[in-house]
């Protein structure tokens, strides 16, 4: 007998792009998280505790207890009906719930019943999956109950948080590198079938070591940062900025042609440009070169476009710097 589909967020893109930059799916659960689903079993007095993420087409779970499976399909997933509500999801007997009452995982193994799920809410808002508690027998959860998985589903969060800043470059919040390039390679393969609305764009600050000699490495550092704020104010929703080097960094841009990724490029140059520092007193300004391309069809991985925007950048710097240089497939 069919079962209900699980329902998809209004903001699944969006959604789903969040989960990505925890940099967490398929990774292997540390003490802390196994510690909080053991306590949650404990707690709920049930055998089976999860953390929960629901992806594209699985739910995945980043750490259980009670159970062997590592995913299950997201149509058979409980918690992707959880991640569409804002409060706790109860499931007393799920026998009883027309939505679950024809799933596979109730009419057969492991035969749940019972279900609790808290949703793990993202500070920007995006709902990422559950700590849910999960048993063979209905049951009921009192108020205090369901409060209690709600404050342990927070201290979930909390670790994911950590776990997501260790991503981050810790001077200027910009991406890491291989974060920047794994995330790409996502971004890349979800637009496949418009190659042209991608862009890569490599910026290097010329002359940057001239800040860290003249006026300090922490002088240095305020100019990484202040260069980040300006780049990530610029992006849209789904691009990325990554930190390539000392003074480097790359954008991925999304939903735009060569105009305006050139128009954008522009704007960038002029802001940081305008930046004022310890440097300013000295008549120093700093100055920005860059080289862009555009993703071609069939190209689902990064590491082409980021060997011609590495072309582009080299041809922007020998022709005198502060500039944006193009290099396109096959050719300048």
């Amino acid at each position: 007998m069919p079962y209900p589909d699980s329902p998809i967020p209004g903001d699944e893109q969006q959604r789903q792009r969040a989960l990505e930059r925890y940099g967490v799916l398929d990774t292997d659960a540390d003490d802390h998280l196994q510690r909080l689903v053991r306590l949650a079993a404990r707690v709920m007095e049930t055998p089976t505790a999860l953390i929960s993420l629901v992806d594209g087409d699985r739910q995945w779970f980043l750490a259980r207890h009670g159970l062997d499976a590592s995913e299950t399909p997201r149509q058979m997933a409980f918690c992707a009906h959880a991640i569409c509500a804002e409060e706790a999801l109860v499931v007393p007997d799920a026998r009883l719930d027309p939505r679950f009452c024809t799933n596979p995982l109730v009419t057969g193994p492991p035969a749940i019943r019972f279900y609790a799920g808290a949703v793990l809410q993202s500070p920007e808002g995006y709902n990422l999956g559950t700590l849910c508690v999960i048993d063979q027998t209905p049951r009921q959860l009192s108020r205090f109950q369901v409060e209690t998985l709600q404050d342990l589903a927070q201290l979930v969060l909390r670790e994911l948080e950590l776990r997501r800043l260790t991503t981050l470059c810790p001077i200027s919040g910009a991406l890491r590198r291989d974060v920047f390039l794994a995330l790409a390679g996502r971004e890349l393969s979800r637009r496949a079938d418009r190659p042209g609305e991608v862009a890569l764009l490599l910026l290097d600050l010329d002359n940057f070591e001239m800040i860290n000699h003249n006026w300090g490495l922490a002088a240095g550092d305020q100019v990484l940062r202040a260069v980040a704020t300006v780049i990530q104010a610029s992006l849209r929703p789904g691009e990325l900025c990554g930190r390539f080097g000392d003074d480097s960094f790359a954008l991925l841009l999304l939903g735009t042609d060569l105009d305006q990724a050139r128009l954008r490029g522009e704007a960038l140059r002029q802001e940081v440009g305008a930046l004022k520092g310890v440097f300013s007193s000295a008549g120093h300004r700093l100055r920005l070169s860059g080289g862009l391309t555009l993703a071609a069809p069939g190209e689902t991985g990064p590491e082409p476009l980021l060997t011609r925007a590495e072309r582009a950048l080299a041809l922007a710097q020998t022709n005198g710097r502060d500039q944006i240089a193009l290099v396109l497939n096959g050719g300048a």
